[in-house]
């Protein structure tokens, strides 16, 4: 399954601290063609991994732009897909080159949501006047985009921090590597993700 988790903390009170930490992983559809995460041929102000197969060529499932915006996606587990619904890639790409902000961009796919098979959408704007605001839709939950306060926040193939064994015990991994964040290395910090994310168990 795909599964990310991320902590937020737009005004950390160490000045060592992190605003933001990502972890995520691509656990399905290994056969479809992409490029990994760099920045974008045609725009070195995005970077990403790109889709490359025929018919979703340039979706992605996450993403950040030098301008500070942020968007993640995973696909919402259903036993049946609509091999005729809209790519959900491209709510990522759309958002990375949209000029609207996390909450309109939302609200607009959450107006079109029935057009697509389920999924999750993060939507963030870091860096900006009005301080980092991170928000979440999924299409198969609430209508309404939701406010993310600070916080440790897991989100696999279903809706937000739901209690899932594999989510759960991952998030408690995550939460205990982040504790210790600022005490390491960045580099030292971005290799402990990765173990994390390797991790095998339960």
């Amino acid at each position: 399954m795909c599964i990310l988790f991320f902590k937020f903390d737009p005004r950390p009170v160490s000045k060592n601290a992190y605003r933001l930490i990502l972890a995520a992983n691509r656990d399905e559809y290994y056969h479809r063609p992409s490029k990994s995460a760099d920045f974008w041929d045609n725009s070195s102000e995005i970077l990403s991994g790109l889709d490359m197969e025929e018919g979703k060529e340039g979706g992605s499932w996450l993403g950040i732009s030098k301008k500070g915006k942020l968007a993640a996606l995973t696909n919402y587990m259903q036993p049946q897909i609509n091999k005729h619904a809209k790519g959900r890639g491209a709510l990522v790409t759309n958002f990375l080159t949209s000029g609207m902000d996390s909450y309109s961009y939302l609200k607009k796919v959450a107006s079109e949501g029935h057009l697509y098979n389920g999924f999750n959408l993060i939507a963030a704007d870091l860096s900006t006047n009005n301080g980092d605001v991170i928000y979440y839709y999924g299409n198969k939950g609430d209508p309404e985009p939701l406010f993310l306060n600070p916080g440790v926040y897991g989100l696999s193939n279903s809706l937000l921090d739901t209690p899932w064994k594999k989510l759960q015990y991952g998030k408690q991994l995550f939460s205990d590597v982040i504790k210790h964040s600022q005490n390491l290395k960045k580099e030292d910090l971005i290799q402990e993700l990765i173990k994390l994310m390797n991790n095998q168990d339960p």
